[in-house]
């Protein structure tokens, strides 16, 4: 076994898939050996974006697809390996989120829950499992994310933010910011609000036959033009009004959210078509990444750098530009990193840093009251 390779595990809040990483972490800098990424089966989805609602039978559906998606996760590790040509035994550990399915961290008694039983994961890979990595933050009071802040900071301090801030922004189903200041005396970051949850969710009930699922360049979201009555209302939204530290997810930003901006705004403005819609949804998405940019920055930030799939969207990357013009922006491959990839890297990161018992939260980004070693181990 190396001591120094890991395997991170990312499926976020789109559920379009889960990403796979092969990361070393023996030299300065992580290295990225390998990658695997394969869509998460149909009715599994389905189950898994049905249990972001409340429903019948919950806790036998929930049970059931935790046992599923570490049975899925484990199918997609060893995929990994065969490409790698590595045994198990060369492994150190596996780094796996799992699928949030509740992140309710300001209720009276806040949770977060995240599917894909790590239990059965390590018996099935053969590999030691690094998991359940929100929780202790939630236990000390934080949001329990987001956590790859702390990630951005190990991995591009040194690189990009020499004199000036720098961020990095993840377009994931959730956007999320990093910032970094540039005299390094400090961290911050939080959830900005939704991107590909809504743009994907509206793109797939008015295109249910598509085989990618997505707006592919933001070509149907740069055809319509934006409602400005339900953009303000929009932002008017109280999750954008809050102040951070602050988290979200699919439970918050979802169709029942949508429709009922919808209903109540839509029918104000003058004709409109569902391109409008894309159009006014991909607006939200920049203007609330913009504010949240404004928001954390203490110095003018010179240079954003973006992660994820909305990194592809060249209609949404134009109009966060447009937002926010004080910084040039950048995909993260210019960093050397594939935008896909960063995420699971991170938690393989996170894996490392529990196997060293070094802190993986960034108590000025989730509110947490100290810094903790996060997740909990579990053996093959």
């Amino acid at each position: 076994m190396s001591d120094e390779l890991y395997i991170g595990l990312m499926s976020g809040t789109s559920m379009d898939g889960l990403d796979a990483v092969l990361v070393d972490f023996s030299a300065a800098q992580p290295q990225l050996l390998q990658h695997y990424s394969q869509a998460i089966p149909t009715d599994l989805k389905v189950e898994l974006q049905q249990l972001c609602s409340p429903g019948n039978n919950e806790l036998h559906r929930l049970a059931t697809a935790d046992r599923q998606f570490a049975e899925y996760n484990a199918e997609v590790v060893m995929k990994l390996l065969e490409q790698t040509n590595l045994s198990p035994q060369a492994v150190a550990a596996i780094g796996s989120h799992g699928q949030t399915v509740r992140h309710i961290p300001n209720a009276l008694t806040p949770y977060t829950m995240q599917l894909g039983d790590p239990n059965t994961l390590a018996a099935l890979t053969g590999i030691p499992v690094v998991a359940d990595f929100r929780r202790k933050d939630i236990a000390l009071g934080g949001q329990g994310a987001p956590l790859v802040p702390a990630f951005h900071e190990a991995l591009f301090r040194q690189r990009i933010a020499q004199g000036s801030s720098a961020a990095v922004l993840n377009l994931g189903g959730i956007a999320n910011i990093t910032i970094l200041a540039g005299d390094g005396s400090h961290v911050s970051g939080f959830d900005t609000g939704p991107a590909n949850t809504l743009l994907d969710l509206w793109y797939q009930l008015q295109h249910p036959d598509s085989e990618v699922g997505y707006d592919a360049a933001g070509e149907y979201g740069a055809s319509g033009k934006v409602l400005d009555q339900l953009l303000a209302a929009m932002l008017a939204d109280d999750y954008v009004q809050q102040a951070p530290p602050k988290s979200t997810g699919r439970e918050y930003f979802n169709y029942p959210w949508l429709l009922g901006y919808l209903e109540h705004y839509g029918e104000t403005e003058n004709a409109w078509s569902a391109e409008d819609i894309q159009a006014t949804l991909v607006e939200f998405t920049a203007a609330t990444v913009a504010k949240g940019l404004k928001q954390s920055a203490k110095t003018p930030i010179g240079k954003v750098f973006v992660a994820g799939g909305g990194a592809f969207n060249s209609h949404l990357m134009a109009r966060l530009a447009a937002h926010y013009p004080e910084a040039s922006w950048h995909s993260v491959k210019a960093l050397g990193v594939d935008p896909q990839h960063l995420e699971a890297m991170a938690f393989a990161w996170l894996a490392r840093q529990f196997m060293l018992r070094q802190p993986g939260n960034l108590p000025a980004v989730t509110g947490a009251s100290r810094a903790t070693v996060l997740g909990g181990l579990f053996l093959p």
